[in-house]
């Protein structure tokens, strides 16, 4: 972690003289803005006027009372102009999402793009499940766009629970590399009752799954369930993830409308990292093959993976505590969450918006459902291509802004480009 001046190692509040001022509604954010932290103040001290380094926030190392107007601010002078290839959220759309879920029933998702020294490039999603807290996966490929890849299938790793807060993160440095808001907003999480197969558990290299949920997510969908909906779906995650089977729209910024993925967890799920060898060496794992539940009717495709997918746990410092409960501090892990647990990650295509076609014969197609259904294919390309939707930043944009001189981040990331 960068170094932090010695003032920074006590909780950072506005000095005891100034009056807080009482805030109603949602901040405005932007440069008129008052920072809620506006300085430290110690006898006898030469560090008059210190704010709070984001590295240091991040890290816990100072503590703040307004994570949004903190946050907003930083990245207001970060926001490069608009590329026309990257979708764009405004910083005061932003901050509105932000502040709108900031309650006990909020439902919002973030998907960080993390360019780590030692796990390497992943993308990290986080889910709201509690008005502090915050389910986490990493993601080594990114989430699927084509739904007719060869590779169907990804790793989703179980990581520590988050802060809320997490969420409005663009950060930088040497010991945890960068991170970039690849995209943001809300989600959804939607039935899975499964008509016709007696445990609802789906095959995921057919179309039953996806097919046999659509009638019951277009009656859940319709404007006089949907106030009800809203209210109650971080309690739907809550249930889902107990139960080890999410199916999950994402409503972003960047992913396309009624995007749905399916996340389940196999019954002997891997919850420890790959042995070591004798020579201190971890065992190499060239393929992952979730365990198939009894009920399944069919195989359960195979997800390729390597050593560096299989273990990525970025944990740099932490103490006992996060480590016995699983949540970093502020956080509460009162979901069960289990740090390495690896989950199977299937992009919904029939929930996407797409239908099966076999006209051509042999196993079919998939193809847009409609004019209005699915959605063209799209390929995560990685720390060099790929944006923040907020500031439009590359990862080594971020890097420089931050001051991060001579990062490397490791290589051999390839994404799925079939």
């Amino acid at each position: 972690m960068a170094n932090v001046p010695p003032s920074l190692s006590r909780d950072i509040s506005p000095p005891r003289s100034l009056k807080r001022r009482k805030i109603s509604g949602i901040p405005v954010i932007g440069p008129a803005s008052e920072p809620i932290v506006e300085h430290v103040e110690e006898e006898n001290s030469p560090n008059k006027h210190v704010f709070p380094t984001l590295a240091a926030v991040e890290a816990g190392k100072a503590k703040i009372d307004d994570h949004l107007t903190y946050f907003c601010q930083h990245l207001s002078k970060s926001i490069r102009p608009k590329d026309p290839t990257t979708p764009h959220l405004s910083l005061s759309s932003f901050g509105h999402l932000y502040a709108s879920n900031c309650n006990p029933q909020g439902h919002h998702f973030v998907l960080h793009q993390h360019n780590h020294p030692r796990a390497g490039i992943h993308y990290d999603l986080r889910l709201q499940f509690s008005a502090s807290s915050s389910l986490s996966f990493a993601i080594p490929k990114g989430l699927p766009g084509n739904p007719n890849s060869r590779s169907i299938g990804r790793l989703a790793v179980e990581t520590r629970v988050h802060n809320y807060w997490n969420h409005l993160i663009e950060s930088a440095s040497h010991e945890t590399g960068s991170l970039i808001i690849w995209d943001t907003g809300t989600y959804s999480v939607l039935p899975r009752k499964v008509k016709g197969r007696k445990s609802g558990i789906p095959s995921p290299k057919t179309s039953e799954d996806e097919d046999s949920a659509s009638d019951e997510i277009e009656r859940m969908d319709k404007p006089d369930r949907q106030d009800t909906r809203q209210i109650q779906e971080n309690q739907n995650l809550i249930s889902a993830f107990q139960s080890r089977y999410i199916r999950l729209r994402l409503h972003g910024t960047r992913l396309p409308p009624n995007y749905t993925i399916i996340l389940r967890l196999p019954s002997n799920s891997i919850t420890k990292p790959p042995a070591r060898c004798k020579n201190g060496r971890k065992n190499n794992a060239k393929k992952a093959k979730p365990a198939q539940d009894p009920s399944d009717s069919e195989d359960t495709p195979e997800v390729e993976t390597n050593e560096q997918e299989q273990n990525l746990d970025t944990d740099t410092e932490e103490d006992a505590q996060t480590r016995a409960t699983n949540a970093y501090p502020g956080a509460t892990n009162d979901i069960g969450s289990i740090h390495q647990r690896h989950w199977f990650l299937q992009l919904d295509r029939q929930n996407s918006g797409f239908e099966l076609d076999k006209t051509g014969g042999g196993k079919g197609v998939w193809v847009r459902k409609g004019e209005s259904g699915g959605f063209e294919p799209f390929l995560v390309r990685g720390r060099d291509v790929e944006r923040s939707v907020v500031t439009g930043r590359l990862a080594r944009d971020v890097e420089s802004d931050e001051g991060v001189e001579g990062f490397v981040g490791r290589g051999g990331w390839v994404g799925v480009y079939h």
